[in-house]
């Protein structure tokens, strides 16, 4: 029986691995063994940081309503209760484009909420 080396398939597969390594350096781009182990690499940091991405946005949206509500006089934790109480179902990443883009608008949502909050 012949010796098969997989000529074509071997080629396609190996063109697939270099076309995800564009733009990759010296060894890591031209380098079948080695691009294959940084492609490989690069995918799982690829796959974990679409989930820190998650993570970092909603840190980031809570900070700024953190700010955003202090500066009307309501802590964050009650400004979200206090949400939650009157069914303004408003996410995390509208209201901190809010208190960004409009903050008299923020400052009405706070006010009309600011009865709901809990006790001090």
């Amino acid at each position: 029986m012949p010796r098969a080396k997989r000529g074509f398939k071997r080629r396609r597969r190996h063109n697939k691995v270099l076309e995800k390594a564009k733009g990759f350096v010296l060894g890591r781009k031209n380098k079948f063994k080695r691009t294959a182990e940084a492609v490989d690499r690069a995918g799982i940091y690829a796959y974990r940081d679409r989930k820190a991405k998650k993570r970092d946005f909603r840190q980031l949206w809570i900070a700024r309503l953190s700010a955003a509500s202090s500066a009307n006089g309501i802590s964050y934790s009650r400004l979200v209760c206090a949400l939650k109480k009157a069914s303004i179902r408003l996410d995390r990443k509208v209201l901190s484009d809010i208190a960004i883009v409009d903050p008299s608008g923020f400052a009405s949502i706070v006010e009309q909420v600011r009865t709901l909050a809990p006790a001090q």
